[in-house]
């Protein structure tokens, strides 16, 4: 199934690959600018407008949050009647030390708040975490993409290994324009989401 997209692409290739360019290209445009100094890191607000930033060209549900339950396999993410409260717990989470900054990210990531795109804007927000609280950030080229998806599979039932991977790969080089930008790579992402109805939905 091919999203609805602005671009009036009807061949998921085609549009994988446009997502993934312009997404960069924009990616790249807040690396340098940066934040707004209005947004809060850690907060489902900065993760919608990361999310709008990057797919805003593209999708004309950027940077809002789904109204389809979504899954991978035989995983659920979040079901939409209980997404709201998911990501107000989220945003009250403490993310004072890795360990709390990573669990936020393994609920954010069983959230998955949007239809597409989830992995590439909630990676930015995780880096923008790390780099307020610890002066670090993620360096995705001292990552496994295969142990990476592996690892986060897991993580709802056991985090151990999300926060083992993503500690060895910690680097203080926080202004590196190549380090922010691998974790862009669409490769690192969830693929094969199907959508679902339930009772609660139209």
């Amino acid at each position: 199934m091919v999203l609805e997209n602005k671009l009036g692409i009807t061949e998921s290739a085609e549009l994988a690959r446009i997502e993934e360019k312009l997404s960069k290209k924009k990616a790249l445009e807040l690396f340098e600018c940066g934040l707004p100094h209005y947004l809060e890191t850690g907060k489902f607000e900065t993760l919608a407008y990361i999310h709008k930033f990057l797919f805003g060209e593209i999708y004309d549900f950027a940077g809002e949050i789904r109204s389809v339950n979504i899954a991978k396999g035989n995983f659920r993410f979040a079901p939409v009647m209980y997404l709201k409260n998911a990501l107000e717990h989220i945003d009250a989470m403490p993310q004072s030390n890795f360990d709390e900054i990573v669990e936020k990210y393994v609920e954010m990531n069983i959230a998955h708040p949007f239809r597409e795109g989830n992995g590439r804007s909630t990676r930015i927000w995780l880096d923008f975490i790390f780099k307020k609280e610890l002066n670090k950030v993620v360096d995705w080229n001292n990552v496994d993409k295969e142990d990476y998806l592996a690892a986060m599979e897991r993580s709802p039932v056991k985090d151990i290994e999300i926060k083992h991977i993503l500690k060895n790969a910690l680097t203080d080089d926080i202004h590196n324009r190549e380090v922010f930008m691998k974790g862009i790579d669409a490769s690192y992402n969830y693929e094969g989401y199907h959508f679902y109805k339930t009772g609660e939905l139209d």
